[in-house]
């Protein structure tokens, strides 16, 4: 199928693409499935169609509370010299978040300044004697106002500090946790892998299809290395090298298209 939609229908289309069944691909089902979870895993990590940005929720409820307030995970660490016994104690104060997030961008603070919060803060008070007159008011005023306004309540209340690994995928928040009250609620902006299992499009994206047939290409000559410049019947010589070659030159020119198209730029080369 030209348009794969499966694990199985890609595989065999990366197959065709390299001569099956007019040639023999000597590559085992073991090994496809390898570098197909090798080839998902590159995609999700570097390609901008591999993750998405999502905003998840989470209420804290008195249980939870409880223990990141009052159990601190401890440790004994052992010397040989100086001090030989040290108990080291650390907060659990993390949530733990799906294994689909790869990275979190900010936590979102439930505002409780006086600039902020309430009926009668300063920004309500502000649309209320102020833009009531429609067309008397300065607009450049107005905007010079606000930005003086954030940047109080980001003084009073600062955003929340967090800490995040993928490889763990503990969510820490650096908080005043004696704050944080039953069902607080948690609102957590970050990226999420795409799910080939629940989006089959990806399947068909033609960066993937190019990598994976260049990888199975590159495990193929692999393969057939051990048997380089073997003669076969009808005087066929087998040419491991070169085929392993032509793989690389491909991976390569294929990986700097990610980078050049695909990939996402870094935060600070944005704008």
């Amino acid at each position: 199928m030209a348009q794969p939609n499966s694990r199985d229908e890609l595989l065999e289309y990366c197959l065709r693409s390299l001569g099956a069944p007019i040639s023999e691909i000597n590559v085992s089902e073991e090994q496809l499935n390898d570098r197909l979870d090798d080839a998902l895993q590159y995609f999700q990590e570097r390609h901008f169609d591999g993750i998405q940005r999502v905003f998840l929720k989470h209420k804290l409820l008195k249980d939870e509370i409880d223990v990141i307030r009052n159990k601190p995970a401890f440790q004994t660490v052992n010397s040989a010299t100086g001090i030989t016994t040290a108990i080291i104690e650390e907060a659990q104060n993390f949530i733990p978040l799906p294994d689909t997030v790869v990275s979190v961008n900010s936590v979102f603070k439930s505002d409780s300044s006086s600039v902020s919060s309430g009926m009668f803060n300063i920004k309500y008070q502000i649309f209320l004697n102020d833009l009531y007159y429609f067309g008397t008011l300065d607009i450049l005023n107005y905007a010079m106002t606000k930005t003086y306004l954030e940047e109080i309540s980001r003084i009073i209340t600062p955003d929340v500090q967090l800490r995040f690994n993928k490889k763990n995928h503990r969510l820490y928040l650096d908080i005043d946790w004696s704050l944080v009250t039953q069902n607080y609620y948690i609102i957590v902006d970050c990226y999420r892998i795409v799910s080939p299992t629940e989006f089959p499009k990806i399947y068909n994206d033609i960066w993937l299809k190019k990598y994976l047939t260049a990888t199975i290409k590159k495990q193929w000559a692999q393969n057939l290395s051990k048997f380089n410049n073997v003669q076969l019947l009808g005087g066929v010589t087998m040419n491991g090298d070169k085929l392993y070659a032509d793989a690389e030159r491909e991976l390569e020119i294929i990986e700097r298209q990610l980078r050049e198209e695909y990939e996402l730029p870094p935060l600070g080369l944005i704008g």
